[in-house]
């Protein structure tokens, strides 16, 4: 099986080309280091808070036309980095750019989704993202699907051992971030419950160029991040490395979790280090190679959300290779075919002592998950007013799972698992310009799994611009995910969690209904009312995996961008989430860690490499879904809190600049999740350069 699961892909590849090819021309695009007045959002740039223009049709609301500030600073010409997936706009696109990654300060992809719409991260500190909950619209991080460059690096791992990591790709070689939903999940999943995002990563300069950052912060935070990028002939590279380390020592209230006995958060530092490198050429005028590898290497506490306390360590090692060859079929851009391996292996070891019975017990346990997955995928423009995008994916999944403990009561639950699982999936999405101002999107995806069987999952989208301001838009989208092999066969030492081989998977739908609107020439909104109901979802129940019943999830999103005069500008974003869930012992109850109501708001100013942010949030607090003290019941929450954020840069010279990052400005240590408290105030500072 495995020789045709490479080579099939590479086989359709040469079918489709039948003709010669033409040039691959490189687009050369302006790129220079922004004033602050240019960042159209801290969390959404700002022509995507409205969809992009249906594509026979310049629409105003989509192409906003605020004035653009002059710069002082030399310009810098790039190679194409790398290219906008042509996704439906049937539903919200959001998309931030490197730019706003680094005004923001981020030190993760998690730092880059929290100002997004619809995101709610209930991180325990930084870095420590990956245990913890990361939510879109209500769904898991594994009810959503996680891209590269357009290939998945979600793996098979659902518990502490694992999850996809959110620190596992360096800041400075992202170039954006794409987040879309709806009709997408045809195209890359119909586990995509929430939406999927794309992280597009840099692959040259037209002139080599190296930057770099070192930064120092409260909690013994140190971070250091290089790039180095450019070009030789037809080929394009970027190298980017990260080390990040925090200590995440502070002290906590009486009653928090992972409190030790010297009042300290315990067990929540973290070490990481991350490397990523990419190579793209052109083999001729119509044919190009892009490879990119990805290495992890991270070492970390992790945070108990229970009592008493426990000092399990997680070690996680990964790797993530991905080779593309793109090629254009046809005259002009009318139809492009790409066609990518990959490869991805997450390595995850967790081991502590246990305490039982007044005796103190050893346990280890191991998740070795290794996926190869092979795309095909067309984009044919037919006629002026259809395109097809269609193709083939195949994914192949192996967990080996090692469990061990000396605890008495577990032992017989130790052993060794070694499982595989084929998906192979036909996808196809037809948009159609019905006239200039209305569009529909109807996709569809058959998948055949090698546990589950066949399944065809439908969508459909539309929208429509009433007028030059005002667009209207909706989705529907059905889909299914499966159990995780962890889930179903490997027993969990951290938390005692037993599997069951019995788990069927979660079923249901989607769906968004919108408005896109220019209010006036400087003011742009977005309105997103959103839903889904997922019967049959995964959960616990005496300490074993259970199809828990169904969870119906209602919504709003409201995202406002304003320029309000020269230099400055500011956005607005608001989130409201109801995740009922409606069967078993919590009917009634919002789903646990979802906070009802998450707002951001943000106020900027730059001038001549001056720049100043601040930043506000208010959480509503998420209900405590476990482990609650003897004086709580699951019906508790944890507080609201507001949090405020500045940050600046000083211009040194025109390539060095000192950054200031200040964190939760009034102090408060707000209760995060289940009893996890945040630090308090914490500075950040740091020197950044570009030569």
């Amino acid at each position: 099986m495995s020789k045709y699961f490479f080579f099939l892909p590479a086989a359709l590849q040469v079918l489709f080309i039948a003709f010669p090819v033409l040039a691959s021309d490189r687009e050369q695009v302006n790129s220079r280091i922004f004033n602050l007045s240019e960042i159209e959002l801290p969390a959404t740039k700002a022509q995507f808070l409205t969809q992009e223009s249906i594509p026979i049709q310049v629409n105003p609301v989509t192409q906003p036309e605020i004035e653009s500030i002059p710069q002082d600073e030399p310009d810098i010409f790039l190679e194409v980095i790398g290219e906008e997936d042509p996704v439906p706009e049937s539903t919200p696109v959001y998309v931030i750019e490197k730019e706003e990654i680094q005004q923001q300060g981020a030190t993760s992809v998690a730092d880059v989704l929290k100002r997004m719409p619809g995101f709610a991260i209930n991180d325990v500190g930084p870095g420590a993202d990956i245990h913890t909950g990361t939510y879109y619209r209500g769904a898991s991080i594994n009810q959503s699907v996680f891209l590269i460059n357009g290939r998945p690096i979600n793996n098979n791992v659902n518990t502490y051992h694992g999850g996809t990591d959110l620190n596992s790709i360096p800041v400075e070689a992202i170039e954006r971030v794409e987040l879309s939903s709806g009709v997408t999940s045809a195209l890359y999943g119909a586990s995509a419950f929430g939406g999927v995002v794309n992280i597009i990563t840099k692959t040259g300069y037209a002139q080599p160029r190296l930057t770099g950052s070192t930064e120092f912060g409260s909690l013994n935070l140190n971070n250091q991040q290089v790039s180095y990028a450019g070009s030789v002939g037809d080929a394009r590279y970027n190298f980017s490395f990260e080390r990040f380390f925090v200590d995440n020592r502070y002290r906590v209230p009486l009653g928090a979790a992972n409190r030790d006995p010297e009042g300290f958060l315990s067990n929540a530092d973290t070490a990481t280090s991350t490397y990523f490198g990419s190579i793209g050429l052109d083999l001729d005028s119509r044919n190009s190679l892009n490879l990119d590898v990805k290495t992890l290497s991270s070492r970390r506490g992790l945070v108990y959300f229970g009592f008493p306390l426990q000092r399990d360590r997680l070690d996680h090692d990964g790797l993530n290779v991905g080779l593309s060859w793109k090629t254009r079929l046809g005259e002009g851009e009318s139809s492009n075919l790409t066609t990518t391996l990959g490869y991805n292996q997450d390595y995850f070891s967790t081991y502590g002592p246990t305490v039982f019975a007044g005796s103190q017990f050893n346990r280890t346990g191991v998740l070795d998950t290794k996926q190869l997955t092979a795309r095909v995928d067309h984009a044919w423009k037919l006629t002026p007013s259809h395109q097809l995008r269609w193709g083939l994916d195949l994914q192949n999944n192996n967990l080996n799972g090692d469990t061990f403990s000396t605890r008495p009561d577990r032992i017989a639950l130790n052993g060794t698992e070694n499982r595989n699982v084929l998906n192979t999936a036909l996808f196809a999405v037809n948009t159609f310009n019905i006239s200039n101002n209305f569009q529909v999107d109807l996709g569809l995806r058959q998948s055949f799994d090698g546990e589950f069987g066949n399944y065809l999952n439908p969508s459909a989208g539309l929208r429509y611009a009433l007028s030059p301001t005002v667009a209207m838009r909706g989705s529907w989208a059905g889909g299914q995910r499966n159990p995780g092999l962890d889930q179903l066969y490997v027993y969990d030492t951290v938390h005692g969690w037993e599997p069951n081989p019995d788990l069927i998977p979660e079923t249901g739908s989607s769906w968004t209904a919108g408005l896109d609107v220019k209010l006036a020439n400087n003011l742009l909104g977005q309105f997103t009312y959103f839903g889904s109901s997922l019967d049959n979802r995964l959960g616990i129940i005496a300490g074993r995996w259970e199809n828990i019943g169904l969870v119906n999830t209602n919504g709003l999103e409201a995202a406002l961008r304003l320029q309000m005069a020269r230099n400055w500008s500011s956005f607005l974003n608001y989130t409201y989430t109801d995740a009922e869930i409606k069967t078993g012992a919590d009917r009634g109850l919002q789903l646990g860690f979802i906070p009802y109501s998450v707002a951001q708001a943000g106020v900027g100013y730059q001038n001549s490499g001056w720049n100043a942010n601040l930043y506000v949030t208010y959480n509503s607090g998420t209900r405590r879904a476990f482990f609650n003290v003897p004086s709580e019941t699951n019906r508790d929450f944890v507080p609201a809190f507001l949090n405020l954020d500045f940050s600046g840069r000083i211009p040194v010279t025109s390539n060095l600049g000192v950054t200031i990052y200040l964190e939760n400005l009034l102090g408060e240590q707000y209760e995060r999740v289940n009893r996890i408290y945040s630090p308090g105030f914490t500075v950040r500072v740091g020197v950044t350069s570009n030569l």
